[in-house]
């Protein structure tokens, strides 16, 4: 796919346009009106990919979010702190979700799952 498209006649740049009554997606330029039709229906596609640390990091910055459940139930295994935030999450490896504990403890920050 590439990312732009130029006119054949006055090398112009071609941008998307509907045809509503075919349904088609074609590429128009509005320097000389020359339209052809397009090979695929995706205009944009984002991508986003995330690292690995930027992921840890966000995790690490969960147990001060004010919008997450908090419980007092749970104490945590490594520093016993009582509080933890908690949120439900994918399992890597296995369908379905997970209860992801967070230790509110600013020193700790140890994640486990129920």
């Amino acid at each position: 796919m590439s990312t732009m498209k130029f006119c054949p006649q006055c090398n112009n740049v071609l941008y998307p346009k509907e045809d509503k009554e075919q349904k088609l997606l074609l590429y128009a330029c509005r320097n000389c009106n020359h339209e052809e039709t397009s090979d695929n229906n995706i205009v944009y596609r984002n991508k986003i990919h995330h690292s690995v640390q930027r992921r840890t990091r966000e995790l690490e910055n969960v147990a001060s979010d004010p919008t997450l459940p908090r419980t007092k139930s749970v104490r945590c295994s490594q520093c016993n702190h009582g509080e933890a935030v908690f949120f439900q999450g994918p399992v890597k490896g296995e369908e379905g979700m997970a209860l992801i504990f967070v230790c509110c403890n600013p020193s700790c920050g140890n994640r486990w799952r129920d």
